[in-house]
């Protein structure tokens, strides 16, 4: 594998932290994006009873004592308890969008390090291709083993750059599907919330 490596020549430096940084998002996002930490389902019936009996100082240390998403948002519409709906749905929705920030945060660094990862291969081949001219150049066609070293490393990238660019993609695509998921079903409670804390 190292020699493999080593063959790709310089680019494939960067087509390798590519990968590790993907990976290292990928683990952080899935911790991060887990339903539990975002929204908790024992949560929301506790704080939407407490709510209902109108017990608004305890709802507003049970969302405290919780480090989820959904409590930063409900926390917030909690202060408006009883004022207009659209004061109430403001204060929520202002908090909503920046833990829906928080959410998305890296994902487009997945995105970005997919679409440059096959670039990075193909720019690898037009190195080694170059490298295999230059060779032509000076020895003529006739001692093939000579071209070898800048064909194989112009093989080797590309191949490097598509194996990373691959499953990276994929991995994008399933963080922004499931922050996305989790995005739109804040909002579903949120609105709930919004209704439950309204003035009569």
């Amino acid at each position: 594998m190292y020699d493999f490596v080593v063959k790709g020549g310089v680019l494939m430096i960067p087509i390798a932290l590519c990968s590790i940084i993907a990976l290292a998002i990928f683990l952080e996002r899935l911790w991060t994006l887990r339903r539990s930490r975002v929204i908790p389902r024992d949560f929301l019936i506790e704080i939407e009873d407490l709510i209902r009996r109108e017990k608004i100082p305890e709802a507003v240390t049970r969302c405290r004592k919780d480090n989820s998403s959904m409590a930063n948002i409900i926390v917030a519409g909690i202060r408006n308890f009883g004022k207009r709906r659209e004061i109430v749905k403001e204060s929520i929705e202002e908090i909503g969008r920046r833990e829906a920030a928080t959410l998305e945060r890296y994902i487009n660094v997945v995105g970005t390090i997919a679409a440059i990862s096959p670039l990075l291969g193909l720019l690898g081949t037009v190195v080694g291709m170059i490298k295999a001219f230059n060779v032509i150049s000076i020895q003529g066609v006739g001692n093939p083993s000579s071209l070898a070293g800048g064909i194989s490393e112009a093989l080797i990238t590309t191949a490097a750059g598509l194996v990373v660019a691959i499953p990276t993609f994929v991995l994008y695509r399933y963080l922004a599907n499931k922050a996305d998921a989790l995005i739109v079903e804040m909002e579903e409670h949120s609105i709930r919330m919004v209704d439950l804390l309204k003035g009569r």
